[in-house]
Formats: C-alpha cells, sequence, structure tokens
C-alpha cells in the first residue's frame, strides 16, 4: 500500500462522523427548546410548538369562541397547529438540513435518527 494513495484515513473519518453526530444531536436539543407560533382567523386562534414539533401552547381570543358554532373552532385551531408545525418544520430544515446533508442527506444511515 502506497502512503497517501488516496486511502481514506478510518480513524479520520469515524472523527469527523462523530462531530458530526454530536452536531445533529445538539441542533435537535436546541430545536425541542426553541419555540415557533403559528396562527389562524387573523390571530384569533395561536399554537406555540417547539422546533421539534411539540405543542407547548394554545390561546384562543374570546371572540372565536361561539357556543353555537364549536366546528369553526375546532377549525382555527387545526389551523393554527399545523401553520405553528409548518414554521416547526422550517426550523428543523434551517438546523438540520446542513448537518443531515454531510452525512449523505439523511438518506437512511443506519443508528442515526433521520
Amino acid at each position: 500500500m502506497i502512503p497517501g494513495g488516496g486511502q481514506p484515513n478510518m480513524q479520520q473519518l469515524l472523527q469527523q462522523a462523530q462531530k458530526m453526530q454530536q452536531d445533529l444531536a445538539n441542533a435537535q436539543e436546541e430545536l425541542a427548546r426553541t419555540e415557533v407560533d403559528g396562527q389562524a382567523g387573523g390571530g384569533l386562534v395561536k399554537a406555540t410548538v417547539t422546533g421539534s414539533g411539540e405543542l407547548r401552547g394554545l390561546v384562543i381570543d374570546p371572540k372565536a369562541v361561539d357556543p353555537e358554532d364549536t366546528e369553526t373552532l375546532a377549525d382555527l385551531i387545526v389551523a393554527a397547529v399545523q401553520a405553528a408545525n409548518e414554521n416547526a418544520q422550517t426550523l428543523q430544515q434551517q438546523k438540520l438540513g446542513p448537518l443531515t446533508q454531510g452525512l449523505g442527506g439523511g438518506s437512511g444511515i443506519p443508528g442515526l435518527p433521520f
């Protein structure tokens, strides 16, 4: 085997993979702590989720509450939660995208959670 003959240094590759995995874990922890909002009905219903998609809060303006029409309120709640989750997904792509691209685009690497 010729020194420097184009063979990758396995120790170096392992260190890089471990660093990327640690960076990914750190980004996932940050996402779990970061909160994003979504709203519906012009702000009548606001939902707050973490960057990882966990629902943390829901605020309903009293004007949205009509005992004769609970279906509209339910629709507003669903829309607000969906909007918050879309914002969380955008945040995930911003935080995790560069890291998963470095690991082959997250294409099913065994043992990694993406």
